[in-house]
């Protein structure tokens, strides 16, 4: 089964001059995947105006970010901080009480951002962060993983049984991605059009895949996705650390 999550119906924010969309929000009951899609939580795409800042608190939360353009300052919950530029992937776990903060340090042009919040493998996860480069070029044609269990092939190590890929594709170019039984994903359409099946996705859209052998993807034009392959099982006792609405933001 294919569930398709459209850009239209993502929660907007805005706040001050941040503005950012969510694909799952807690507060939305209206839909089922309102608290996430398996052990994926957030994806959050936002945009952090020139000198603006966010910071908000985390409770046992694996965090992946991805630099799309500029760059930010970040400072992570063991105290640590650095930069992250456009390009670049950071894996971030912390514990309750913890507080992230980042910041857009450009003064003329905005950071493209994106957000993956995973649900804790277990309680307790050590604060840390991983940060890693992967070019266009390595991008380009091809799923490239970014971050595994086991962070092979230079990728973040994260600890839920999670896999995220990201492409850059051309027009007419087509990947696949096959899912073993006891799998899931999502699909998250950052730039340009994509075919799936007989669903055509564009900028912000989404889709969920269950019981489904592989995803196929087929560039209408040049185009970026970002992929999630997630176990299907989860604690559906586990609760949501996430809230949207407890970011502080900073002029």
């Amino acid at each position: 089964m294919i569930s398709v999550r459209r850009a239209q119906e993502r929660r907007r924010q805005l706040l001050r001059r941040q503005e950012a969309w969510l694909t799952f929000d807690p507060h939305d009951e209206a839909t089922t995947i309102s608290e996430g899609f398996g052990p994926l939580q957030v994806l959050k795409e936002g945009r952090l105006p020139p000198l603006a800042a966010a910071r908000w608190p985390v409770q046992d939360a694996e965090i992946i970010t991805y630099v799309r353009a500029g760059f930010l300052l970040y400072e992570d919950p063991t105290g640590g901080s650095g930069v992250l530029r456009a390009g670049e992937f950071q894996r971030t776990t912390g514990s309750r009480g913890a507080r992230l903060s980042e910041r857009n340090a450009s003064t003329s042009h905005a950071a493209h951002v994106f957000q993956i919040w995973l649900r804790p493998s277990a309680p307790g996860l050590v604060p840390g962060d991983m940060l890693r480069r992967f070019t266009k070029a390595e991008r380009h044609g091809k799923l490239r993983m970014v971050a595994s269990p086991d962070g092979r092939d230079d990728a973040l190590r994260v600890s839920q049984d999670a896999f995220l890929y990201s492409a850059i594709l051309d027009r007419g170019q087509h990947v696949i991605h096959e899912l073993p039984k006891g799998r899931c994903a999502w699909l998250h359409v950052v730039e340009g059009n994509v075919r799936i099946g007989d669903e055509t996705l564009g900028v912000g859209d989404g889709a969920g895949f269950t019981d489904e052998r592989s995803v196929s993807i087929t560039a209408m034009d040049e185009c970026e996705i970002l992929l999630l392959d997630l176990a299907v099982a989860i604690d559906e006792d586990e609760p949501s650390y996430y809230d949207p609405d407890g970011v502080t933001l900073q002029a």
